[in-house]
């Protein structure tokens, strides 16, 4: 009975070959590494269009002639699409093929990103910025799948998890530093053209490289649980996109949000009665798999705060130029890479992923907190550097052991789903980052200005205005760290204790049919 409710059929040949994706041939084997670097470039050029894009907005601005209001739907035309398509990106990439769905989006995302490099108005960017959100939705499921099913002895694929991770949380860094340089020494357009190198790349070593990882399960695709998430999803991610430019008592914003969640309660009780689930409840209802998918969610929410408000603080208190601003966050990338090696390499390994997400939550908090000392006068090297450092360090530890465990133990017909659903997180903890703490900031600045307008004829409205930035950083960099902190709290609450080869969690990938890598044993290779 459990077995066809999967959609496994009455042949038990059907699971044993569907199992059989998840360990490469030996001639796979060999050219594993190389499949990492083509999966790793395709997530780079993902992670660095959700940023690259927003050095070069004022000059898309003048070029194209849209408005200050306007200006957002740049960047959320982007992550709408990608947000709210991911989960049945993921099924499909199950269902259809990995490699069909990645060298799909691939092709799709180079696409879409030439007519937008293209664009002659508004409306052709704003198009083009949600197909290649679309098309990422393809795209980033079925690169993660294809890493969890080309990787499965433990050391290799810490290593894997450790690269992979490092891309995932300092692409966004990347992403300014490119976005600043190619707008600065080329034009705006070129953010969306240099797409089409990263995807020629991939695609052309994707194709060679890759194996078709065919089913012999029909595939089947729960489209009632596909309409309810993508509408769940597309209503939170515009209300929170709409809270930053407006505020949260617009209608148009706590409506969508409301929306948004009775459609994620209505989508939780459908996928318990559904007879093919678009995200089965095994996936999501392992400790490990939940706990790694809300610290997806909530680091990601702390960094994208950070990047926001330092963007700010250096560009409009230090008067730094978007070039050097992207090379000043060139520390924090370097510690976070660093430490989403070796955590995923030596520390995982021997202690699991419950002591590094929560110790890592702690160090980015601290270093959050260190920034919300920050003053109208404080330097790069004085005030700046040193918890730069510790926030990457602290990242680093929590991104990639969560990317590891939320994908770990799954049965490989839900392998493109978790990516998807560790995506979600990324995706979604962007964007309460971005509305909840600019929204915050910007009610900090202005109760500062009310409060000390008598103090404008002593010293100056510029000096005020100086005055109350200063505050509005500290006042978010407060809630950055405590927000941090909230996901030391729920890591340590959620995640078990221990290796994660030592808990059992394969075995429960079928619920009941044993996985190939629960049947190798701990720590051996299915």
């Amino acid at each position: 009975m459990r077995w066809q409710a999967y959609g496994c059929g009455n042949n038990r040949e059907e699971v044993v070959s569907l199992m059989s994706d998840a360990t490469p041939a030996s001639g796979a084997q060999d050219r594993r590494w190389l499949i990492l670097g083509v999966i790793g470039l395709a997530q780079l050029m993902v992670v660095l269009d959700l940023t690259v894009m927003n050095i070069a907005l004022p000059s898309a601005q003048r070029a194209l002639h849209f408005t200050t209001a306007d200006r957002q739907w740049v960047v959320t035309a982007y992550t709408l699409a990608f947000g709210s398509l991911l989960l049945p990106g993921g099924r499909l990439a199950d269902l259809l093929g990995r490699k069909v769905m990645f060298l799909t989006g691939l092709a799709g995302f180079a696409g879409v990103s030439a007519v937008g490099g293209a664009s002659v108005n508004f409306a052709m960017l704003i198009a083009a910025r949600a197909c290649q959100g679309a098309f990422a939705a393809l795209l980033v499921p079925s690169a993660l799948s294809l890493l969890t099913t080309t990787f499965t002895e433990p050391k290799d694929r810490g290593k894997a998890f450790g690269i992979y991770g490092a891309i995932a949380a300092a692409g966004g860094a990347v992403g300014l530093l490119l976005g600043g340089a190619l707008t600065e020494y080329l034009s705006w357009r070129w953010t969306l053209y240099v797409n089409l190198i990263f995807a020629g790349v991939a695609f052309t070593g994707g194709a060679l490289l890759l194996k078709g990882q065919l089913s012999r399960v029909k595939p089947r695709l729960d489209v009632p649980g596909a309409l309810l998430v993508s509408s769940a999803v597309f209503c939170v991610v515009y209300g929170l996109s709409n809270a930053a430019t407006h505020n949260w008592r617009t209608p148009s914003t706590y409506g969508f949000l409301a929306t948004g969640v009775v459609l994620l309660v209505v989508f939780a009780l459908w996928q318990g009665r559904a007879a093919h689930p678009l995200l089965p409840p095994r996936v999501v209802l392992d400790r490990n798999r939940g706990g790694a998918y809300l610290s997806m969610l909530i680091g990601t929410a702390g960094l994208f705060g950070l990047f926001l408000f330092l963007t700010y603080y250096l560009q409009q208190t230090l008067g730094y130029s978007p070039l050097v601003t992207g090379f000043a966050f060139l520390p924090m990338s370097a510690g976070l890479i660093v430490m989403a090696n070796l955590s995923t390499i030596v520390l995982m390994p021997r202690f699991g992923p419950k002591p590094l997400v929560a110790s890592g939550m702690l160090a980015a908090s601290g270093g959050t907190a260190w920034l919300a000392q920050l003053g109208q006068h404080t330097g790069y090297a004085t005030g700046v550097l040193g918890p730069l450092i510790l926030a990457g360090i602290g990242l680093g530890v929590v991104i990639a052991p969560a990317i590891n465990t939320g994908t770990f133990g799954v049965a490989p017909q839900d392998a493109g789903v978790a990516a998807a659903t560790v995506t979600v997180g990324q995706m979604l903890g962007g964007s309460v980052g971005t509305s909840l703490l600019n929204t915050i900031f910007t009610s900090a600045v202005a109760s500062y200005i009310i409060a000390h307008l008598a103090t404008a004829r002593i010293i100056g409205r510029q000096a005020l205005t100086g005055l109350a930035l200063a505050h509005g950083y500290d006042t978010a960099f407060w809630w950055t760290a405590g927000i941090f902190a909230g996901g030391a709290v729920i890591a340590g609450a959620l995640l078990r204790p221990g290796p994660l080869d030592q808990q059992g969690t394969p075995s429960q990938a079928y619920d009941g049919v044993p996985s190939a890598q629960a049947k190798a044993g701990p720590g051996r290779p299915a």
